[in-house]
């Protein structure tokens, strides 16, 4: 067999639609690893975004750069079988064809998922509760879809259309709220002594938790915020200690402040409220 039968016989492979498409499968992979590669080594070697904005917008681009590529290839295996997609494009159906295929909710979750990456409502790792049902870390943004962890570890997936409120945990600051509900008959003086003694610990123990300024003072130590109810749904008086704690510290924090204040409440053997049901008797 000579040069020129070989090279007859690459190109008959080479013309196969088959081998066209395995050839463009092949590319498209390739190209798409590099750029994956390529935007995940920029980001990693550049420091003028905060970690949590440059995670999220790495993984807009790597979605953006996979529908990119993955339209591309739809193209180039319809050329392959020698459809004139221009012309389809062109056509005066193609308006029909791109409702029907559910153009509109695509359209709505890509620019959905612009707005959550441009005004800043959510990035990459933040805790967040979504449409006041589903709560967990965000593990993913893309261009049509948001994916959150939950706690228990099932992955919530849902179309950034869908997203009508988001609950941010992790924006600069949250607040420690621990509200303690009493019996009528604990003495309203011995509790507020008690729980302003219970703040002093709190702010002792759990001083690098609480959010600082610049001067490296608490912005705000854990206080007794007041009386906040006089008759907590009928049951006894309600209390409110309050402290302004860093995002990332937030869960810690709310977890230990409630231990301290349950020791606290345990230890001067102070009566909580209790639920009452008023059963009556019918005639």
């Amino acid at each position: 067999m000579n040069v020129a039968n070989v090279l007859d016989i690459i190109q008959i492979i080479l013309e196969n639609k088959m081998t066209k498409i395995t050839i463009g499968a092949i590319f498209s992979y390739i190209l798409y690893r590099v750029l994956r590669k390529l935007i995940t080594s920029f980001f990693v070697r550049t420091d003028f975004l905060d970690e949590k904005e440059e995670s999220t917008i790495e993984s807009m681009l790597i979605s953006m750069i996979k529908y990119v590529i993955t339209f591309g290839f739809i193209v180039y295996v319809l050329s392959a079988f020698d459809v004139q997609v221009g012309n389809i494009l062109a056509g005066a159906g193609v308006i029909g064809i791109i409702v029907g295929f559910g153009a509109q909710s695509l359209i709505k979750d890509l620019l959905a998922g612009l707005f959550l990456i441009y005004e800043k409502q959510l990035h990459k790792g933040d805790w967040i509760k979504v449409n006041n049902s589903h709560s967990g870390v965000v593990e993913d943004i893309g261009l049509r879809f948001l994916k959150v962890r939950e706690w228990s570890g099932i992955l919530l997936t849902m179309s950034n259309g869908q997203v009508t409120t988001i609950e941010n945990y992790n924006i600069d600051k949250m607040r420690v709220i621990e509200t303690i509900t009493t019996s009528f008959n604990e003495d309203p003086k011995r509790m507020f002594t008690l729980l302003e003694q219970t703040c002093e610990r709190l702010n002792s123990e759990l001083s690098n938790y609480l959010k600082k300024d610049a001067s490296g003072s608490p912005v705000e130590p854990f206080v007794l915020y007041g009386l906040s109810s006089l008759n907590d749904q009928y049951r006894g008086y309600q209390y409110t200690v309050t402290g302004l704690c860093d995002d990332l510290l937030y869960f810690t924090a709310a977890k230990e402040a409630r231990r301290m204040i349950a020791e606290a409440l345990y230890d001067n053997n102070i009566q909580m409220a209790e639920q009452h049901i008023d059963l009556t008797a019918k005639n």
